[in-house]
Protein backbone atom coordinates (compact mmCIF):
# COMPACT_ATOMS: atom_id res chain seq x y z
CA UNK A 1 0.00 0.00 0.00
CA UNK A 2 1.18 3.51 -0.76
CA UNK A 3 -0.21 4.99 2.44
CA UNK A 4 -2.99 5.18 4.97
CA UNK A 5 -5.35 6.81 2.45
CA UNK A 6 -5.01 3.86 0.09
CA UNK A 7 -5.77 1.43 2.91
CA UNK A 8 -8.86 3.41 3.94
CA UNK A 9 -10.07 3.64 0.32
CA UNK A 10 -9.52 -0.09 -0.15
CA UNK A 11 -11.55 -0.81 2.99
CA UNK A 12 -14.36 1.40 1.68
CA UNK A 13 -14.33 -0.51 -1.63
CA UNK A 14 -14.40 -3.82 0.23
CA UNK A 15 -17.33 -2.67 2.36
CA UNK A 16 -19.31 -1.65 -0.73
CA UNK A 17 -18.60 -4.99 -2.42
CA UNK A 18 -19.71 -6.86 0.72
CA UNK A 19 -22.90 -4.79 0.97
CA UNK A 20 -23.84 -5.79 -2.57
CA UNK A 21 -23.25 -9.49 -2.02
CA UNK A 22 -19.91 -9.59 -3.80
CA UNK A 23 -18.14 -11.04 -0.76
CA UNK A 24 -16.70 -13.88 -2.83
CA UNK A 25 -14.56 -11.34 -4.69
CA UNK A 26 -13.35 -9.71 -1.46
CA UNK A 27 -12.66 -12.83 0.58
CA UNK A 28 -10.75 -14.48 -2.25
CA UNK A 29 -8.16 -11.71 -2.25
CA UNK A 30 -4.78 -12.32 -0.63
CA UNK A 31 -5.47 -9.58 1.94
CA UNK A 32 -8.56 -11.26 3.40
CA UNK A 33 -7.67 -14.91 2.79
CA UNK A 34 -6.54 -15.58 6.43
CA UNK A 35 -9.95 -14.47 7.79
CA UNK A 36 -12.13 -16.12 5.15
CA UNK A 37 -13.42 -18.56 7.81
CA UNK A 38 -15.16 -15.62 9.54
CA UNK A 39 -17.64 -15.55 6.66
CA UNK A 40 -19.10 -18.85 7.86
CA UNK A 41 -19.70 -17.41 11.34
CA UNK A 42 -21.80 -14.48 10.11
CA UNK A 43 -25.51 -15.14 10.93
CA UNK A 44 -26.81 -14.01 7.52
CA UNK A 45 -24.74 -16.72 5.85
CA UNK A 46 -26.34 -19.55 7.88
CA UNK A 47 -29.40 -19.65 5.63
CA UNK A 48 -29.59 -19.46 1.83
CA UNK A 49 -30.12 -15.93 0.55
CA UNK A 50 -32.00 -14.85 -2.56
CA UNK A 51 -29.58 -12.60 -4.39
CA UNK A 52 -30.02 -10.34 -7.35
CA UNK A 53 -28.32 -11.22 -10.61
CA UNK A 54 -24.53 -10.83 -10.44
CA UNK A 55 -24.50 -8.20 -13.19
CA UNK A 56 -26.99 -6.03 -11.31
CA UNK A 57 -24.97 -6.38 -8.07
CA UNK A 58 -21.76 -5.35 -9.85
CA UNK A 59 -23.51 -2.36 -11.48
CA UNK A 60 -24.95 -1.15 -8.14
CA UNK A 61 -21.55 -1.52 -6.46
CA UNK A 62 -19.84 0.59 -9.15
CA UNK A 63 -22.53 3.28 -8.80
CA UNK A 64 -21.87 3.45 -5.03
CA UNK A 65 -18.09 3.61 -5.53
CA UNK A 66 -18.33 6.86 -7.45
CA UNK A 67 -18.02 8.39 -10.93
CA UNK A 68 -14.54 7.02 -11.74
CA UNK A 69 -15.71 3.45 -11.17
CA UNK A 70 -18.89 4.22 -13.14
CA UNK A 71 -16.67 5.35 -16.02
CA UNK A 72 -14.69 2.10 -15.71
CA UNK A 73 -17.94 0.12 -15.85
CA UNK A 74 -19.04 1.95 -18.99
CA UNK A 75 -15.77 1.08 -20.72
CA UNK A 76 -15.94 -2.52 -19.45
CA UNK A 77 -19.41 -2.83 -21.00
CA UNK A 78 -17.77 -2.48 -24.43
CA UNK A 79 -15.36 -5.38 -23.77
CA UNK A 80 -17.85 -8.12 -24.56
CA UNK A 81 -14.97 -10.18 -25.87
CA UNK A 82 -13.88 -10.50 -22.21
CA UNK A 83 -17.04 -10.22 -20.10
CA UNK A 84 -20.07 -12.55 -19.95
CA UNK A 85 -23.09 -11.06 -21.73
CA UNK A 86 -25.20 -10.70 -18.57
CA UNK A 87 -22.56 -8.53 -16.86
CA UNK A 88 -21.83 -6.46 -19.99
CA UNK A 89 -25.53 -5.69 -20.51
CA UNK A 90 -25.93 -4.49 -16.92
CA UNK A 91 -22.81 -2.33 -17.09
CA UNK A 92 -24.16 -0.69 -20.26
CA UNK A 93 -26.96 0.77 -18.09
CA UNK A 94 -24.53 2.85 -16.02
CA UNK A 95 -25.18 6.59 -16.22
CA UNK A 96 -22.35 9.10 -15.82
CA UNK A 97 -24.23 11.67 -13.71
CA UNK A 98 -22.74 13.41 -10.67
CA UNK A 99 -23.69 16.58 -8.75
CA UNK A 100 -22.21 19.77 -10.24
CA UNK A 101 -19.53 21.79 -8.50
CA UNK A 102 -20.30 25.47 -7.70
CA UNK A 103 -20.49 27.93 -10.59
CA UNK A 104 -18.20 30.35 -8.74
CA UNK A 105 -15.49 27.68 -8.76
CA UNK A 106 -16.02 27.15 -12.51
CA UNK A 107 -15.54 30.90 -13.08
CA UNK A 108 -12.32 30.85 -11.06
CA UNK A 109 -10.98 27.88 -13.09
CA UNK A 110 -11.75 29.69 -16.37
CA UNK A 111 -10.15 32.94 -15.22
CA UNK A 112 -7.05 31.10 -13.96
CA UNK A 113 -6.76 29.41 -17.37
CA UNK A 114 -7.21 32.71 -19.28
CA UNK A 115 -5.13 34.87 -16.95
CA UNK A 116 -7.76 37.62 -17.01
CA UNK A 117 -11.43 38.26 -16.29
CA UNK A 118 -13.91 35.86 -17.82
CA UNK A 119 -15.96 38.79 -19.15
CA UNK A 120 -13.10 39.92 -21.36
CA UNK A 121 -14.10 37.01 -23.60
CA UNK A 122 -17.79 36.48 -22.77
CA UNK A 123 -20.62 39.00 -22.80
CA UNK A 124 -22.73 36.58 -20.72
CA UNK A 125 -21.95 33.51 -18.66
CA UNK A 126 -24.45 31.30 -16.83
CA UNK A 127 -22.90 30.09 -13.55
CA UNK A 128 -25.56 27.40 -13.30
CA UNK A 129 -24.42 24.35 -15.35
CA UNK A 130 -26.98 22.60 -17.54
CA UNK A 131 -25.03 19.30 -17.63
CA UNK A 132 -22.62 17.64 -15.21
CA UNK A 133 -20.57 14.46 -15.54
CA UNK A 134 -17.65 12.78 -13.80
CA UNK A 135 -14.95 14.57 -15.81
CA UNK A 136 -16.43 18.01 -16.50
CA UNK A 137 -19.55 20.16 -16.49
CA UNK A 138 -21.05 22.44 -19.15
CA UNK A 139 -22.20 26.08 -18.87
CA UNK A 140 -24.03 28.28 -21.32
CA UNK A 141 -22.45 31.57 -22.46
CA UNK A 142 -22.53 34.26 -25.14
CA UNK A 143 -19.53 35.84 -26.88
CA UNK A 144 -19.21 39.57 -27.54
CA UNK A 145 -20.05 38.98 -31.21
CA UNK A 146 -23.42 37.52 -30.14
CA UNK A 147 -22.57 33.86 -30.81
CA UNK A 148 -24.09 31.43 -28.33
CA UNK A 149 -21.57 28.91 -27.01
CA UNK A 150 -21.15 26.18 -24.41
CA UNK A 151 -18.21 26.20 -22.02
CA UNK A 152 -16.97 22.80 -20.83
CA UNK A 153 -14.95 23.08 -17.61
CA UNK A 154 -12.83 20.26 -16.23
CA UNK A 155 -13.77 19.19 -12.71
CA UNK A 156 -11.19 20.54 -10.19
CA UNK A 157 -8.84 17.98 -8.65
CA UNK A 158 -10.20 15.22 -10.88
CA UNK A 159 -6.72 14.13 -12.05
CA UNK A 160 -5.62 13.32 -8.48
CA UNK A 161 -8.85 11.41 -7.79
CA UNK A 162 -8.43 9.42 -10.98
CA UNK A 163 -4.77 8.69 -10.23
CA UNK A 164 -5.64 7.46 -6.72
CA UNK A 165 -8.48 5.22 -7.86
CA UNK A 166 -6.54 3.85 -10.84
CA UNK A 167 -3.67 2.93 -8.52
CA UNK A 168 -6.13 0.94 -6.42
CA UNK A 169 -7.69 -0.56 -9.56
CA UNK A 170 -4.28 -1.87 -10.59
CA UNK A 171 -3.78 -3.46 -7.17
CA UNK A 172 -7.25 -5.04 -7.23
CA UNK A 173 -6.73 -6.22 -10.82
CA UNK A 174 -3.40 -7.82 -9.94
CA UNK A 175 -5.01 -9.67 -7.03
CA UNK A 176 -7.90 -10.79 -9.27
CA UNK A 177 -5.48 -12.04 -11.91
CA UNK A 178 -3.54 -13.97 -9.29
CA UNK A 179 -6.26 -15.41 -7.05
CA UNK A 180 -9.53 -15.40 -9.02
CA UNK A 181 -10.26 -18.46 -11.16
CA UNK A 182 -11.33 -16.37 -14.19
CA UNK A 183 -8.82 -13.59 -13.54
CA UNK A 184 -6.24 -14.56 -16.14
CA UNK A 185 -8.84 -15.17 -18.83
CA UNK A 186 -10.47 -11.75 -18.26
CA UNK A 187 -7.06 -9.99 -18.05
CA UNK A 188 -8.12 -7.27 -15.56
CA UNK A 189 -4.70 -5.55 -15.56
CA UNK A 190 -4.96 -5.00 -19.33
CA UNK A 191 -8.51 -3.64 -18.90
CA UNK A 192 -7.37 -1.13 -16.25
CA UNK A 193 -4.47 -0.03 -18.48
CA UNK A 194 -6.90 0.58 -21.36
CA UNK A 195 -9.20 2.52 -19.02
CA UNK A 196 -6.29 4.64 -17.76
CA UNK A 197 -5.32 5.67 -21.28
CA UNK A 198 -8.91 6.47 -22.27
CA UNK A 199 -9.78 8.53 -19.21
CA UNK A 200 -6.55 10.54 -19.21
CA UNK A 201 -7.09 11.33 -22.89
CA UNK A 202 -10.49 12.77 -21.89
CA UNK A 203 -8.81 15.08 -19.37
CA UNK A 204 -7.16 17.03 -22.21
CA UNK A 205 -9.94 19.22 -23.62
CA UNK A 206 -7.66 20.55 -26.37
CA UNK A 207 -7.44 16.98 -27.63
CA UNK A 208 -11.24 16.82 -27.69
CA UNK A 209 -11.32 20.16 -29.53
CA UNK A 210 -8.93 18.79 -32.17
CA UNK A 211 -11.13 15.70 -32.58
CA UNK A 212 -14.22 17.86 -33.08
CA UNK A 213 -12.39 20.08 -35.57
CA UNK A 214 -11.28 17.07 -37.63
CA UNK A 215 -14.76 15.52 -37.66
CA UNK A 216 -16.33 18.87 -38.59
CA UNK A 217 -13.93 19.18 -41.53
CA UNK A 218 -14.81 15.64 -42.68
CA UNK A 219 -18.55 16.45 -42.76
CA UNK A 220 -18.41 20.10 -43.78
CA UNK A 221 -21.50 20.98 -45.87
CA UNK A 222 -22.84 17.42 -45.41
CA UNK A 223 -26.64 17.07 -45.12
CA UNK A 224 -26.13 14.01 -42.89
CA UNK A 225 -24.15 15.27 -39.89
CA UNK A 226 -23.43 18.62 -38.30
CA UNK A 227 -20.49 19.12 -35.91
CA UNK A 228 -20.32 22.30 -33.77
CA UNK A 229 -17.58 24.84 -34.43
CA UNK A 230 -14.66 25.07 -31.97
CA UNK A 231 -13.57 28.50 -30.67
CA UNK A 232 -9.83 27.88 -30.38
CA UNK A 233 -8.99 31.34 -29.03
CA UNK A 234 -11.11 30.64 -25.94
CA UNK A 235 -10.14 26.97 -25.41
CA UNK A 236 -7.50 25.68 -23.04
CA UNK A 237 -6.40 22.29 -21.71
CA UNK A 238 -9.09 22.45 -18.99
CA UNK A 239 -11.61 24.73 -20.76
CA UNK A 240 -13.37 23.99 -24.06
CA UNK A 241 -15.59 26.50 -25.87
CA UNK A 242 -17.72 25.38 -28.80
CA UNK A 243 -20.80 26.48 -30.69
CA UNK A 244 -24.07 25.83 -28.89
CA UNK A 245 -26.41 23.58 -30.82
CA UNK A 246 -30.17 23.22 -30.52
CA UNK A 247 -31.87 19.99 -31.48
CA UNK A 248 -34.13 17.17 -30.36
CA UNK A 249 -32.47 14.32 -28.38
CA UNK A 250 -32.40 11.32 -30.69
CA UNK A 251 -33.99 9.15 -27.99
CA UNK A 252 -37.06 11.43 -27.75
CA UNK A 253 -39.04 9.66 -30.47
CA UNK A 254 -42.32 11.34 -29.50
CA UNK A 255 -40.96 14.85 -30.13
CA UNK A 256 -39.25 13.65 -33.32
CA UNK A 257 -42.57 12.32 -34.59
CA UNK A 258 -44.28 15.63 -33.78
CA UNK A 259 -41.57 17.42 -35.77
CA UNK A 260 -42.40 15.28 -38.81
CA UNK A 261 -39.05 13.48 -38.93
CA UNK A 262 -38.87 10.50 -41.34
CA UNK A 263 -37.70 7.68 -39.03
CA UNK A 264 -36.73 5.32 -41.85
CA UNK A 265 -34.55 7.95 -43.48
CA UNK A 266 -33.12 8.99 -40.11
CA UNK A 267 -32.10 5.40 -39.25
CA UNK A 268 -30.52 4.86 -42.67
CA UNK A 269 -28.66 8.18 -42.39
CA UNK A 270 -27.15 7.00 -39.11
CA UNK A 271 -25.79 3.89 -40.82
CA UNK A 272 -24.42 5.95 -43.72
CA UNK A 273 -22.68 8.31 -41.29
CA UNK A 274 -21.06 5.40 -39.47
CA UNK A 275 -19.71 3.72 -42.62
CA UNK A 276 -18.56 7.05 -44.04
CA UNK A 277 -16.56 7.73 -40.88
CA UNK A 278 -15.05 4.24 -40.81
CA UNK A 279 -14.27 3.58 -44.48
CA UNK A 280 -14.11 7.00 -46.09
CA UNK A 281 -12.39 9.00 -43.33
CA UNK A 282 -10.87 6.32 -41.07
CA UNK A 283 -11.85 8.54 -38.12
CA UNK A 284 -15.02 7.82 -36.19
CA UNK A 285 -16.93 9.06 -33.16
CA UNK A 286 -16.58 6.19 -30.68
CA UNK A 287 -19.06 7.41 -28.04
CA UNK A 288 -22.26 7.69 -30.07
CA UNK A 289 -24.80 6.83 -27.38
CA UNK A 290 -28.20 8.63 -27.47
CA UNK A 291 -27.05 11.30 -24.98
CA UNK A 292 -24.46 12.57 -27.47
CA UNK A 293 -26.69 12.73 -30.55
CA UNK A 294 -29.37 15.29 -31.45
CA UNK A 295 -31.55 15.82 -34.53
CA UNK A 296 -32.19 19.15 -36.25
CA UNK A 297 -35.62 20.14 -37.55
CA UNK A 298 -34.64 19.11 -41.09
CA UNK A 299 -33.55 15.60 -39.98
CA UNK A 300 -29.81 16.30 -39.89
CA UNK A 301 -27.85 14.61 -37.10
CA UNK A 302 -25.89 16.77 -34.64
CA UNK A 303 -23.05 15.20 -32.62
CA UNK A 304 -21.44 16.38 -29.37
CA UNK A 305 -18.78 15.07 -26.93
CA UNK A 306 -15.67 14.13 -28.91
CA UNK A 307 -13.48 12.81 -26.09
CA UNK A 308 -13.29 9.27 -27.47
CA UNK A 309 -12.52 8.81 -31.17
CA UNK A 310 -11.38 5.75 -33.10
CA UNK A 311 -9.11 5.40 -36.11
CA UNK A 312 -8.38 2.58 -38.55
CA UNK A 313 -5.39 2.13 -40.81
CA UNK A 314 -5.89 1.00 -44.45
CA UNK A 315 -5.22 -2.67 -43.63
CA UNK A 316 -7.85 -2.57 -40.84
CA UNK A 317 -10.36 -1.01 -43.23
CA UNK A 318 -9.76 -3.60 -45.92
CA UNK A 319 -9.89 -6.42 -43.36
CA UNK A 320 -13.29 -5.26 -42.07
CA UNK A 321 -14.82 -4.61 -45.48
CA UNK A 322 -13.73 -7.98 -46.88
CA UNK A 323 -14.90 -9.72 -43.69
CA UNK A 324 -18.34 -8.20 -43.95
CA UNK A 325 -18.67 -9.12 -47.63
CA UNK A 326 -17.32 -12.66 -47.13
CA UNK A 327 -19.62 -13.13 -44.14
CA UNK A 328 -22.77 -12.29 -46.07
CA UNK A 329 -21.60 -14.45 -48.98
CA UNK A 330 -21.06 -17.31 -46.47
CA UNK A 331 -17.44 -17.63 -47.59
CA UNK A 332 -16.08 -18.81 -44.23
CA UNK A 333 -12.80 -19.94 -45.75
CA UNK A 334 -12.22 -16.36 -46.83
CA UNK A 335 -13.06 -15.04 -43.34
CA UNK A 336 -10.52 -17.46 -41.81
CA UNK A 337 -7.89 -16.59 -44.40
CA UNK A 338 -8.37 -12.85 -43.75
CA UNK A 339 -7.63 -13.38 -40.07
CA UNK A 340 -4.43 -15.22 -40.94
CA UNK A 341 -3.37 -12.64 -43.54
CA UNK A 342 -3.90 -9.80 -41.07
CA UNK A 343 -1.37 -11.39 -38.69
CA UNK A 344 -3.83 -11.29 -35.79
CA UNK A 345 -3.99 -15.07 -35.60
CA UNK A 346 -0.86 -17.22 -35.23
CA UNK A 347 0.47 -18.34 -38.64
CA UNK A 348 0.58 -21.99 -37.49
CA UNK A 349 -3.20 -21.99 -36.93
CA UNK A 350 -4.89 -24.72 -38.94
CA UNK A 351 -7.14 -22.87 -41.33
CA UNK A 352 -9.62 -25.75 -41.62
CA UNK A 353 -10.18 -25.78 -37.84
CA UNK A 354 -10.52 -22.01 -37.78
CA UNK A 355 -12.96 -22.13 -40.70
CA UNK A 356 -15.08 -24.75 -38.88
CA UNK A 357 -15.20 -22.57 -35.73
CA UNK A 358 -16.31 -19.53 -37.75
CA UNK A 359 -18.96 -21.60 -39.53
CA UNK A 360 -20.31 -22.68 -36.14
CA UNK A 361 -20.67 -19.00 -35.18
CA UNK A 362 -22.13 -17.74 -38.45
CA UNK A 363 -24.52 -20.42 -39.69
CA UNK A 364 -27.15 -19.95 -36.93
CA UNK A 365 -27.29 -16.25 -37.80
CA UNK A 366 -28.46 -16.98 -41.35
CA UNK A 367 -31.58 -18.70 -40.05
CA UNK A 368 -32.88 -15.19 -39.31
CA UNK A 369 -34.09 -12.57 -41.79
CA UNK A 370 -31.36 -10.13 -42.82
CA UNK A 371 -33.07 -7.29 -40.98
CA UNK A 372 -32.64 -9.25 -37.72
CA UNK A 373 -28.93 -9.91 -38.22
CA UNK A 374 -26.76 -7.81 -35.91
CA UNK A 375 -23.46 -6.58 -37.32
CA UNK A 376 -22.28 -5.75 -33.82
CA UNK A 377 -23.12 -9.20 -32.46
CA UNK A 378 -21.42 -10.74 -35.48
CA UNK A 379 -18.20 -8.84 -34.77
CA UNK A 380 -18.45 -9.71 -31.08
CA UNK A 381 -18.85 -13.44 -31.67
CA UNK A 382 -16.16 -13.37 -34.34
CA UNK A 383 -13.72 -11.84 -31.82
CA UNK A 384 -14.72 -14.37 -29.16
CA UNK A 385 -14.13 -17.26 -31.55
CA UNK A 386 -10.81 -15.85 -32.75
CA UNK A 387 -9.64 -15.47 -29.14
CA UNK A 388 -9.81 -19.27 -28.79
CA UNK A 389 -7.12 -19.30 -31.48
CA UNK A 390 -4.99 -16.79 -29.52
CA UNK A 391 -6.11 -13.75 -31.48
CA UNK A 392 -5.29 -10.48 -29.73
CA UNK A 393 -8.27 -8.18 -30.24
CA UNK A 394 -7.08 -4.77 -31.44
CA UNK A 395 -8.22 -1.75 -29.34
CA UNK A 396 -9.46 0.11 -32.42
CA UNK A 397 -11.70 -2.84 -33.31
CA UNK A 398 -13.13 -2.93 -29.79
CA UNK A 399 -14.08 0.75 -30.16
CA UNK A 400 -15.52 -0.02 -33.58
CA UNK A 401 -17.64 -2.87 -32.22
CA UNK A 402 -18.93 -0.64 -29.41
CA UNK A 403 -19.83 2.12 -31.89
CA UNK A 404 -21.51 -0.32 -34.27
CA UNK A 405 -23.63 -1.74 -31.46
CA UNK A 406 -24.68 1.81 -30.49
CA UNK A 407 -25.53 2.78 -34.08
CA UNK A 408 -27.37 -0.46 -34.75
CA UNK A 409 -29.38 -0.24 -31.53
CA UNK A 410 -30.22 3.40 -32.18
CA UNK A 411 -31.23 2.72 -35.79
CA UNK A 412 -33.58 -0.10 -34.84
CA UNK A 413 -35.04 1.98 -32.01
CA UNK A 414 -35.96 4.61 -34.58
CA UNK A 415 -37.01 2.14 -37.30
CA UNK A 416 -37.39 -1.50 -36.17
CA UNK A 417 -37.49 -2.73 -39.78
CA UNK A 418 -34.02 -1.36 -40.47
CA UNK A 419 -32.06 -3.72 -42.72
CA UNK A 420 -28.51 -2.74 -41.90
CA UNK A 421 -27.06 -4.96 -44.61
CA UNK A 422 -29.15 -3.47 -47.41
CA UNK A 423 -28.05 -0.01 -46.30
CA UNK A 424 -24.38 -0.88 -45.86
CA UNK A 425 -23.79 -3.31 -48.74
CA UNK A 426 -23.78 -0.73 -51.57
CA UNK A 427 -21.37 1.45 -49.59
CA UNK A 428 -19.02 -1.46 -48.89
CA UNK A 429 -19.10 -2.72 -52.49
CA UNK A 430 -18.44 0.78 -53.82
CA UNK A 431 -15.56 1.21 -51.38
CA UNK A 432 -14.01 -2.14 -52.32
CA UNK A 433 -14.27 -1.23 -56.03
CA UNK A 434 -12.45 2.02 -55.33
CA UNK A 435 -9.71 0.13 -53.45
CA UNK A 436 -8.90 -2.45 -56.13
CA UNK A 437 -9.99 -0.84 -59.40
CA UNK A 438 -8.34 1.57 -61.86
CA UNK A 439 -9.37 4.52 -59.68
CA UNK A 440 -7.36 3.10 -56.80
CA UNK A 441 -4.31 2.58 -59.03
CA UNK A 442 -4.46 6.15 -60.35
CA UNK A 443 -4.98 7.54 -56.84
CA UNK A 444 -1.94 5.67 -55.48
CA UNK A 445 0.11 6.73 -58.50
CA UNK A 446 -0.87 10.35 -57.89
CA UNK A 447 -0.05 10.10 -54.17
CA UNK A 448 3.19 8.12 -54.43
CA UNK A 449 4.40 9.28 -57.86
CA UNK A 450 6.34 12.38 -56.68
CA UNK A 451 8.16 10.29 -54.05
CA UNK A 452 9.03 7.58 -56.60
CA UNK A 453 10.44 10.13 -59.06
CA UNK A 454 12.41 11.76 -56.23
CA UNK A 455 14.06 8.46 -55.28
CA UNK A 456 14.51 7.10 -58.80
CA UNK A 457 17.94 8.73 -59.45
CA UNK A 458 19.32 7.14 -56.27
CA UNK A 459 18.42 3.56 -57.23
CA UNK A 460 21.51 2.77 -59.39
CA UNK A 461 23.91 3.84 -56.61
CA UNK A 462 21.94 1.95 -53.97
CA UNK A 463 21.92 -1.24 -56.09
CA UNK A 464 25.66 -0.87 -56.76
CA UNK A 465 26.45 -0.46 -53.03
CA UNK A 466 24.30 -3.46 -52.13
CA UNK A 467 25.90 -5.75 -54.74
CA UNK A 468 29.41 -4.63 -53.76
CA UNK A 469 28.77 -5.39 -50.07
CA UNK A 470 27.27 -8.76 -50.99
CA UNK A 471 30.37 -9.59 -53.10
CA UNK A 472 32.79 -8.53 -50.34
CA UNK A 473 30.82 -10.23 -47.54
CA UNK A 474 30.07 -6.94 -45.81
CA UNK A 475 26.29 -7.34 -45.51
CA UNK A 476 25.18 -7.26 -41.88
CA UNK A 477 22.13 -9.08 -40.51
CA UNK A 478 20.45 -7.27 -37.64
CA UNK A 479 18.72 -9.30 -34.95
CA UNK A 480 16.30 -7.75 -32.48
CA UNK A 481 16.94 -8.24 -28.72
CA UNK A 482 13.85 -10.43 -28.51
CA UNK A 483 15.05 -12.69 -31.33
CA UNK A 484 18.53 -12.82 -29.76
CA UNK A 485 17.03 -13.85 -26.43
CA UNK A 486 15.00 -16.59 -28.13
CA UNK A 487 18.15 -17.90 -29.84
CA UNK A 488 20.00 -17.95 -26.51
CA UNK A 489 17.16 -19.89 -24.89
CA UNK A 490 17.13 -22.39 -27.76
CA UNK A 491 20.92 -22.85 -27.40
CA UNK A 492 20.54 -23.41 -23.66
CA UNK A 493 17.78 -25.97 -24.24
CA UNK A 494 19.91 -27.71 -26.87
CA UNK A 495 22.88 -27.80 -24.49
CA UNK A 496 20.72 -29.27 -21.73
CA UNK A 497 19.40 -31.90 -24.11
CA UNK A 498 22.92 -32.77 -25.27
CA UNK A 499 24.19 -33.07 -21.70
CA UNK A 500 21.19 -35.17 -20.71
CA UNK A 501 21.64 -37.43 -23.73
CA UNK A 502 25.32 -37.99 -22.90
CA UNK A 503 24.54 -38.76 -19.25
CA UNK A 504 21.59 -41.00 -20.09
CA UNK A 505 23.53 -42.92 -22.76
CA UNK A 506 26.46 -43.37 -20.38
CA UNK A 507 24.16 -44.80 -17.70
CA UNK A 508 22.52 -47.20 -20.17
CA UNK A 509 25.95 -48.34 -21.46
CA UNK A 510 27.14 -48.79 -17.87
CA UNK A 511 24.07 -50.88 -17.14
CA UNK A 512 24.85 -53.08 -20.15
CA UNK A 513 28.46 -53.54 -19.01
CA UNK A 514 27.40 -54.51 -15.48
CA UNK A 515 24.86 -56.95 -16.93
CA UNK A 516 27.61 -58.48 -19.14
CA UNK A 517 29.78 -58.94 -16.05
CA UNK A 518 26.90 -60.37 -14.00
CA UNK A 519 29.19 -63.04 -12.52
CA UNK A 520 30.70 -60.37 -10.36
CA UNK A 521 27.34 -58.99 -9.22
CA UNK A 522 26.65 -59.79 -5.60
CA UNK A 523 23.04 -58.63 -5.51
CA UNK A 524 20.48 -59.92 -7.99
CA UNK A 525 16.80 -59.04 -8.34
CA UNK A 526 16.11 -62.77 -8.30
CA UNK A 527 17.04 -62.70 -4.62
CA UNK A 528 13.75 -60.83 -4.06
CA UNK A 529 10.74 -63.14 -4.56
CA UNK A 530 8.51 -60.42 -6.08
CA UNK A 531 10.81 -59.95 -9.09
CA UNK A 532 10.78 -63.62 -10.03
CA UNK A 533 7.95 -62.80 -12.46
CA UNK A 534 10.56 -61.06 -14.68
CA UNK A 535 12.05 -64.42 -15.56
CA UNK A 536 15.66 -64.32 -16.87
CA UNK A 537 15.79 -60.56 -16.47
CA UNK A 538 15.53 -61.07 -12.72
CA UNK A 539 19.07 -62.49 -12.82
CA UNK A 540 20.41 -59.02 -13.70
CA UNK A 541 22.26 -57.26 -10.88
CA UNK A 542 20.39 -54.52 -9.00
CA UNK A 543 23.05 -52.06 -10.17
CA UNK A 544 22.13 -52.83 -13.80
CA UNK A 545 18.49 -52.07 -13.13
CA UNK A 546 19.24 -48.81 -11.31
CA UNK A 547 21.63 -47.56 -14.00
CA UNK A 548 19.31 -48.65 -16.83
CA UNK A 549 16.14 -47.10 -15.35
CA UNK A 550 17.86 -43.81 -14.45
CA UNK A 551 19.50 -43.66 -17.88
CA UNK A 552 16.22 -44.40 -19.65
CA UNK A 553 14.36 -41.72 -17.69
CA UNK A 554 17.13 -39.21 -18.44
CA UNK A 555 16.93 -39.95 -22.18
CA UNK A 556 13.13 -39.66 -22.18
CA UNK A 557 13.29 -36.33 -20.34
CA UNK A 558 15.52 -34.76 -23.02
CA UNK A 559 13.81 -36.39 -26.02
CA UNK A 560 12.43 -33.69 -28.41
CA UNK A 561 8.67 -33.31 -27.96
CA UNK A 562 7.89 -31.46 -31.17
CA UNK A 563 9.10 -31.20 -34.72
CA UNK A 564 10.93 -27.92 -33.95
Amino acid sequence: MRGVNDVIRLMVISRVLLRHGLDELVLKTHLFRPVRWVNRLLPWNWVPRTQRARGERIRNALEDLGPIFVKLGQILSTRRDLLPDDIAEELAKLQDQVPPFPGELAIKIIEDAYGHSLYDDFAEFDPEPFASASIAQVHGARLHNGAEVVVKVLRPGIAKVIQRDIGLMYQIAQKMERYWADGRRLRPVEVVAEFEKTIFDELDLLREAANASQLRRNFLDSPLLYVPEIYWECSRENVLVMERIFGIPVGDTETLAQAGIDFKRLAESGVEIFFAQVFRDSFFHADMHPGNIFVADDGQYIAVDFGIMGTLNPSDQRYLAENFLAFFNRDYRRVAQLHLDSGWVSPDTRIDEFEAAIRTVCEPIFDKPLKEISFGQFLLRLFQTARRFNMEVQPQLVLLQKTLLNIEGLGRQLYPELDLWQTAKPFLQRWMTQQVGPQSFLRHLREQGPRWFENLPRLPNLMHDYLRKARDGELNVQISPQQLNEIRQQIRRANRRTFGAVVGSSLVISAALVFALDGYGKSMLSDIWFFEILGPLANAPVTTWILGVVGGITLLSVWPRDRH
